[in-house]
């Protein structure tokens, strides 16, 4: 698993948007330059941008010519304002027995944008092997608030199937209904599904200046990797570390408005993407969805540990599919069993948000594009309570936001 340990400094004369699109463009060059056939982003163990100087730190493969790469990563970033690539470079010592000298590092520090005309040195030149790189990786208390989204939300689970994505854009069009200013950001790269929902799966997003627009959806400023694809049917087959990157070049390079609230539908899982929005989006809060299922609720728990472990703050959890009531009878059943919600949200000291019942007309509604709160349909009123919870308790975990910067 590949994530960038990013640390960036800002200089006076970099904005905030300047260093989020530099930042993005970099991790975009990364991903997309191969040693071999690998990605180099897979051999990352360390970055730092100050300005426009960039630090690597390397593990690369024994047979590789750091120098070239050197030469090659500073002719693509160039463009992108970075005139000086220093790298540290770790190469592993070759197998006993296979006859071959030590594989040479490079000086620790070197322009790339020095030599770029000049022939590359062999890379047999030097014997010397550097030691491993270790660098923590960034914390939620390190980075800063986007500084025009207040609060960032993330609405995830442990797996899939426990109704996470029409949680989430229920949960978004009721804090709008309280009269808050709301975006959604579809982060669940391989099944996203926030277009077929707010019925705007027909609509691509602009670009105004290099950065995305975001769509229109109902009032919200939604954008989702959905809506960048040609059809309902394309797959989206990406290794970890470029569906990461799709994720924050959504975030950074989106002319997001001014929000009070982005909420993020989160893919299932603890995974790559769950850990990279972890590191480097300032998130204030996660809203953890799971049904009444022992099996949902051993995985939400896993969901929960992890936002535990990453500093981010559990606001609380939905259960959902809670109850049934037969259309025909009226009878009433809990078909997943009871008391799963109140019984975690004790456990981990939380609060529980709200219930939601299992009902077709919840699902139908978000099948057609017009969810519940949109419709203000008989379920509308259940996620206007859940809303007026996160509200409740939303500000004491919000991230401070320096007021006197200028835009």
């Amino acid at each position: 698993m590949f994530n960038f340990m990013k640390k960036t400094s800002t200089k006076k004369s970099e904005t905030p948007e300047q260093r989020a699109e530099r930042d993005s463009a970099v991790d975009k060059v990364l991903l997309g330059y191969e040693v071999g056939t690998v990605s180099i982003a897979t051999m990352v163990t360390g970055l730092e941008r100050d300005g426009d100087q960039l630090t690597l730190d390397l593990r690369l493969p024994v047979n590789s010519n750091p120098e070239i790469i050197q030469q090659e990563l500073g002719q693509l970033l160039h463009p992108h304002g970075i005139k000086t690539i220093h790298m540290n470079v770790r190469l592993p010592a070759p197998t006993k027995g296979s006859g071959s000298s030590l594989p040479k590092a490079m000086p620790k520090t070197t322009n790339a944008m020095d030599n770029q005309h000049k022939p590359a040195a062999n890379a047999d030149s030097n014997t010397t092997v550097e030691p491993p790189i270790t660098k923590a990786a960034p914390t939620q208390a390190s980075l800063a608030a986007h500084p025009r989204i207040r609060h960032i939300i993330v609405v995830a689970s442990g797996k899939g199937g426990v109704g996470k994505s029409t949680t989430t854009v229920n949960i978004a069009l009721a804090l709008q209904k309280l009269g808050n200013r709301v975006g959604v950001l579809d982060a669940d790269i391989y099944g996203p599904s926030m277009p077929t929902m707010l019925g705007v799966d027909n609509v691509k997003p602009e670009l105004e200046n290099e950065q995305f627009v975001p769509i229109n959806a109902h009032g919200m400023a939604m954008l989702s990797i959905g809506s960048l694809l040609d059809g309902d049917n394309t797959p989206v087959a990406w290794r970890g570390p470029k569906a990461t990157g799709a994720l924050m070049q959504l975030y950074n390079q989106t002319n997001w408005p001014q929000l009070d609230y982005l909420v993020i539908d989160m893919p299932p899982g603890t995974g790559d993407i769950q850990l990279t929005l972890a590191q480097r989006i300032p998130v204030t809060g996660a809203v953890i969805v799971t049904t009444p299922q022992h099996i949902a609720l051993l995985d939400a728990q896993k969901g929960i540990e992890m936002f535990n472990k990453t500093n981010i703050p559990v606001l609380g959890v939905v259960e959902n599919m809670a109850l049934h009531t037969c259309s025909n009878c009226n009878h009433t059943e809990a078909i997943f069993g009871t008391g799963g919600g109140e019984k975690i949200a004790e456990q981990y000291q939380v609060p529980l948000l709200g219930q939601l019942p299992l009902a077709s007309g919840i699902r139908a509604q978000v099948d057609k594009g017009e969810p519940s709160v949109l419709a203000d349909d008989e379920f509308a009123p259940y996620y206007l309570s859940i809303a007026k919870n996160i509200e409740a308790n939303i500000n004491k975990f919000a991230k401070p936001v320096n007021d006197k910067r200028i835009f």
